[in-house]
């Protein structure tokens, strides 16, 4: 899957393949979920939460490159819709990719972040229909 994103490729197929790459990391965190791996499941679920924005974002015809075209993306999709709940749900997924770092958040916050990426999530799933 990942490797069509190596060629040149138009940008709903990008936005495609970045969609299931998503939904894959999702699937991923909810066993490691299960199994007790918070921190690995962290780690999916902002993966998963960043190829959502990324996958948002190529539909529209631009590609982020970096954490902070991600953020200001998704600052920009809050200003856009009226949705300032976007930028809090993609903040608790970034403290989800800083957890599989630091280790810090106990496993019922990861637990509960992650139903918040699941509802980001939805509301980008909800930004790629056509009006």
């Amino acid at each position: 899957m990942a490797e069509r994103l190596n060629r040149e490729v138009d940008p709903p197929e990008v936005a495609e393949v970045y969609v299931k790459l998503a939904e894959k990391y999702l699937r991923e965190a909810e066993g490691l979920l299960a199994g007790g791996d918070f921190v690995q499941a962290s780690e999916k679920l902002w993966g998963a939460a960043a190829l959502m924005v990324k996958a948002v974002a190529a539909a529209r015809g631009l590609l982020l490159r970096s954490h902070g075209d991600l953020f200001k993306f998704v600052k920009s999709l809050g200003d856009e819709t009226g949705d300032a709940e976007l930028r809090r749900l993609f903040a608790v997924a970034s403290a989800l990719h800083q957890n599989f770092y630091e280790s810090w958040l106990p496993p019922e916050v990861v637990k509960e972040y992650a139903q918040d990426v699941k509802q980001l999530i939805r509301k980008l799933k909800d930004l790629l229909r056509p009006p």
